[in-house]
This record gives structure tokens, sequence and C-alpha cells, in this order.
């Protein structure tokens, strides 16, 4: 046990050493980048030039400069909190820090609140976040479908403040869009060049409508059967999705065709929560970057914000948040990352993870 918590608290301190000079080299390499930003949007002839160009730039450079701030102080405290523990000193100072406040919490849909099995939200999932809203704790989803297909949240959708969708391209709160990213039309043609040389299925997902390239029966099996999908959502030729944005395409491949695909996309990244498919969305797009975006929108400091998942497209999210947690049947990709690793989601898991930190 000790010479865990030693490992814990070495591991928090490096992360912190290694975190002010990632702060201190971010904001020195992206100073020249902001204030050519600035400048073309004060040159901008839709902007209203209400303030000055250089109060622009030190409202923006101030504003970057307190998140990332924030974010380091928070391993800073998680570092000594873990030290004085590793020492034995149970004083109520130090315990404050697992009492941090959490104000917001976001969500996976398949494999964290909704089970595989059942496919059903958990009794215990549900009466958790009730508790949690009573509480005051804002409730988000951060998922790879569309918000077209999310079709299994139901028991909770009264709880549910706002949307991160296909894996942080389309984020929303109520009516109001949050940030969108499109793939380049480029990186689509490639994509779908790829599904015809090696003849593998692609869903590709424009801003209101899905076509499937080459259907097959494994489509079927796994989006209709398998997470409910109702087919008949999907078209089946791409060119009738017109020109409206593309926000994410889904190759049935395999992890050996994805690694060669990938670096001929450069504008893009993806992420396999399932074996049979990957989601490939702008490189803008992720649910740790849409994070950021409703963070930002919604006035939340980070660090008082809890991300749940259980895929590889949920590790940016893991990493980003002021909390992440794997779930129990989550992959050992994500849980190396993770703060906490809860029970598997057939085991109370949310429940038991919000338990821990004082949530409800």
């Amino acid at each position: 046990m000790h010479g865990a918590r030693r490992f814990l608290a070495h591991e928090s301190r490096s992360k912190y050493t290694l975190f002010q000079r990632k702060c201190q080299g971010y904001l020195k390499k992206t100073a020249y980048l902001w204030l050519i930003i600035c400048f073309f949007v004060y040159l901008h002839p839709f902007y209203q030039r209400k303030e000055s160009f250089v109060s622009i730039y030190i409202k923006v450079r101030a504003r970057e400069r307190e998140k990332w701030i924030n974010k380091a102080w928070y391993l800073h405290d998680k570092a000594w909190y873990l030290h004085d523990k590793e020492l034995g000193l149970n004083n109520k100072e130090q315990d404050i820090f697992m009492d941090k406040k959490i104000k917001a919490l976001f969500f996976d849909i398949d494999g964290t609140l909704v089970s595989f099995k059942s496919h059903r939200i958990p009794q215990s999932t549900v009466d958790a976040l009730e508790q949690a809203k009573k509480n005051g704790v804002e409730v988000y989803i951060s998922t790879g479908r569309p918000k077209q297909i999310i079709n299994n949240l139901g028991q909770i959708e009264h709880l549910i403040d706002g949307y991160i969708t296909t894996n942080g391209a389309r984020c929303f709160v109520e009516d109001t869009l949050v940030s969108q990213h499109a793939i380049l039309p480029s990186d689509v043609k490639k994509i779908i060049e790829a599904a015809d040389r090696d003849n593998y299925p692609a869903i590709v997902v424009s801003e209101s409508r899905f076509a499937i390239h080459h259907y097959t029966d494994e489509v079927y099996e796994i989006f209709c059967k398998g997470l409910g999908v109702d087919s008949s959502v999907f078209v089946t030729d791409i060119n009738s999705l017109g020109d409206e944005a593309i926000l994410q395409v889904t190759p049935f491949c395999t992890v050996e065709q994805e690694a060669l695909l990938m670096p001929t996309l450069e504008n893009c990244t993806s992420g396999r929560w399932h074996p049979a498919f990957t989601d490939i969305t702008a490189r803008g797009a992720d649910k740790g970057k849409g994070l950021q975006a409703m963070a930002d929108y919604l006035g939340l400091n980070i660090n008082e914000t809890m991300a749940f998942g259980d895929g590889g497209n949920d590790i940016s999210i893991i990493r980003e948040a002021g909390v992440g947690v794997a779930m129990g049947n989550a992959g050992e990709e994500l849980k190396q990352v993770a703060d906490y690793i809860t029970t598997h989601v057939d085991e109370d898991g949310v429940r038991n993870a919000l338990l821990k930190y004082g949530v409800i």
C-alpha cells in the first residue's frame, strides 16, 4: 500500500513539474499565433470594432493563461495531497482536495450509461443522476453517436443539460450550437477510396443525415440489432447528403487498416470504441476538445468537471476533465489515463464513483 502511495505521489509531482514546463512552452509558442488570429478577427469586415486590437489580444491571452494555470494548480494540489497521504498526514486541510466540488458530469453512453447486456440504463445510475441533479450538479452527454441516433436515454432525458456528439464534432446546449467541426471533403474522399479498395463499409454522418457506403450484414448486426439504431435513418448513396458538412465517418476497418489510413489524413483524428470500426472526425474534434468548448460556453472551470467513459474514444475527455473515471468494463488503455477506475456498468459503476467523490 505504501509503495503504491509513494508511486502515485511521485507520479503526480512529476506530472505537475512537466505540466509547468508545458504551460510555459505553450504560452510562448502560441503568443504569435494568437496575435495573428486576433489581427485577422479585428480586420474582418463583419467585426464591429467596439474594442481596440490590443484590448482584444490581451483578453484572449489572459483567458488562455488562466486556463493553463488552473490546471497546473490542480496538479500541484493533487501532488502534495498524495505526498502527505504517503507520510500519514490525514489532517482536514489536506482532505479538502478530495472534497473538490464537482459541478458538471459528462457521460459516454454505450458501455458507460447504457449496459451492453440489457441495452438499458441501470436503475442505480438513474437514481444517482437524479440525486446529483438535486444537489445542483449538471449532467451532460459525451458520445460518438450523432444526436439523431441517441435513442436509449429515455430514462434520464429530463435530466440532461447538453450534448457532446459525434465525438466532439458537434456540441450543443438546448437549441444553441456551441461548436462544430467538419471533415475536409478531400479527407472524406480518401476514407471512401480506402473503403472501396479494401471492400469494407463506411458510415458517413452529415449535419442531419446518414449514408452507408457498402451496406453489409455486419452494419445491420452491430448498429441496428446491437445498438438499436433504426435502419430507416440510413441512405445508401453518399451523394444524397448534398453539400451538408460531414462531421464523422465510421469505417468498418481493422486496427491494422486504420493504422495505414490515418497517416494519410493529416487533418483528422480517430477513436475506436468498438472492435469492428473506428470513428474519424476532424482534428479539432474529439471529446476532450468538446469538453473544453462546453466549459468555455458554460463558464465552467475545467477542474470542476467529471467525465465517465469505457472506450478508446473517451481517452481525450478522461484526460481533460478534472476527474476522469474509467468504467470497470473499460479497455486497459483508458484505465491507464483515468484518475479512478470504478466498477462495471452492470455493477453500479456510475453510482459508486459519484459516491466516492461526494457528488451524491
